[in-house]
């Protein structure tokens, strides 16, 4: 919980709360249903929730924006973001109900009334959004393909509505010939699990 603390002194007691709950609420879901890597969740405020916050530190949603996270998992990036922004609404979708079963449970336990969560396959939620949101589930031109027309027209926050990406590693190939822009987390978290992290932004 330091390292939270650490790079975002400014939470409300409510947020610092909230935080402090999730490691032992993933101790236990992780028991039950495995979404996080066993050798992970010992460093589970670092490598998957200060990893989330990691968006934070490139844009600071303004209240009433619309969040859709993709393939949440276990809800990264989407429950850390919803902690830190609680007058954001968000939609977190995954393809398999037991992982959407430990994102209610867990958003459940800790209050948090800016959550949705939807089993689903991204293509057939019939919505739009501000951003949308996802850690490396899959390459992305087809993660474009699943996104197309999710986007509102109407752009409120400091950066144009679109995708807020995490992922590691060389992204040369994989961006070549798609318009975006990308942030060294690096330059922001400063610990070795950083080091070749990114987000990656695409305007729509």
């Amino acid at each position: 919980m330091q390292i939270i603390l650490k790079y975002f002194p400014e939470l409300s007691d409510r947020q610092v709360k909230q935080f402090s709950e999730l490691q032992a609420l993933y101790e236990y879901w992780n028991s039950q249903i495995n979404v996080i890597s066993r050798k992970d969740i010992s460093e589970i405020y670092k490598n998957h929730i200060l990893h989330s916050l990691a968006i934070a530190k490139i844009i600071c949603f303004k209240n009433g924006t619309k969040i859709l996270d993709v393939g949440t998992g276990g809800g990264f990036p989407g429950i850390p973001l919803a902690i830190l922004f609680p007058d954001v609404n968000f939609l977190l979708v995954d393809s398999i109900g037991k992982k959407i079963k430990v994102v209610k449970e867990i958003s459940t336990c800790i209050g948090l009334k800016n959550i949705r969560y939807q089993k689903e396959r991204v293509e057939n939620i019939n919505e739009t959004f501000d951003f949308v949101v996802s850690r490396a589930v899959t390459n992305m031109t087809e993660f474009q393909k699943w996104v197309k027309g999710k986007f509102s027209k109407i752009h409120n926050n400091i950066l144009k509505n679109g995708i807020l990406y995490l992922k590691g590693g060389d992204l040369l190939d994989e961006l070549k010939g798609i318009d975006h822009e990308q942030y060294e987390i690096a330059d922001f978290f400063y610990e070795d699990f950083f080091h070749s992290k990114k987000v990656v932004y695409i305007s729509y």
